[in-house]
């Protein structure tokens, strides 16, 4: 949920807009943004405004990927994780020719499809939700039970999801990505390894929310792991949100 805030409160106050939004807050119980428009120093709070900035660059990097694959032939695109994501719902013209299939927790997706039902926002035919407990299915078996077609190329999107798994599920999810057709990509995020003298707000955040951040990669050492699954193209979006910056984003290509 706080996710969904950070881009509704990003979409209702920052300027210039890095996302544009406008259904975040439609997802929000009504008038949560209120107290920030009474009292906008709130806003300037550095763990919040941290927080606005990372989501808001991350979501915008994923989408312009996505219109990068796009213009490649890619014609499906899957995210991971999904939570309240909103990019199938507002998705450009362009993006009508392609397949969008959501993925998270039958319970999770449950709780979305009733908040888009609440708000009046339709679902278009060319998305497909595909709720699945990681836990008994396997991510390659839920999506092709949904009509994900594994013989052409695809994208995916798996922002602020990897931090939470062990390595063993991390590296299943990227392998199967890599297993894919040419041309195929992921945009992803993942912390920094997290220690005492570097933990960051949003790490101990997670840690006393009793979600706490079990895996991370330095670059490096993620680069080294995706080329060797066999992803031929490998970047970092460089960020500049202050010193307690250590989630990165990053895409890599088939």
């Amino acid at each position: 949920m706080a996710v969904t805030l950070a881009r509704a409160a990003h979409h209702a106050f920052d300027e210039p807009l890095i996302l544009a939004d406008p259904l975040a807050e439609r997802l929000l119980a009504p008038g949560v943004l209120d107290r920030f428009r009474q009292q906008p120093a709130l806003l300037d709070e550095p763990d919040f405004h941290y927080l606005r900035m990372h989501v808001a660059h991350r979501s915008r990097y994923a989408e312009d990927r996505f219109a990068a694959a796009f213009a490649r032939g890619v014609r499906q695109h899957v995210v991971l994780g999904a939570g309240l994501d909103t990019f199938a719902f507002r998705q450009p013209a362009w993006a009508q020719e392609a397949r969008f299939f959501e993925v998270d927790h039958p319970a999770s997706q449950a709780d979305k499809v009733e908040r888009l039902a609440r708000a009046g926002v339709a679902v278009a035919r060319n998305v497909t939700f595909v709720p699945i407990d990681f836990e008994s299915t396997p991510l390659a078996d839920g999506l092709a039970a949904a009509g994900f077609d594994s013989t052409r190329p695809a994208f995916f999107s798996w922002l602020g999801v990897t931090m939470y798994l062990r390595l063993e599920a991390i590296e299943t999810v990227f392998a199967y990505v890599a297993s894919l057709p040419r041309e195929s990509e992921i945009a992803f995020t993942f912390a920094r390894p997290q220690t005492p003298e570097n933990a960051t707000p949003l790490g101990e955040r997670a840690r006393a929310a009793g979600e706490p951040w079990l895996t991370g990669f330095e670059p490096d050492e993620m680069e080294k792991r995706l080329r060797a699954l066999g992803f031929r193209e490998v970047d970092f979006l460089r960020e500049n949100l202050g010193p307690n910056h250590r989630v990165s984003i990053a895409h890599a290509i088939v």
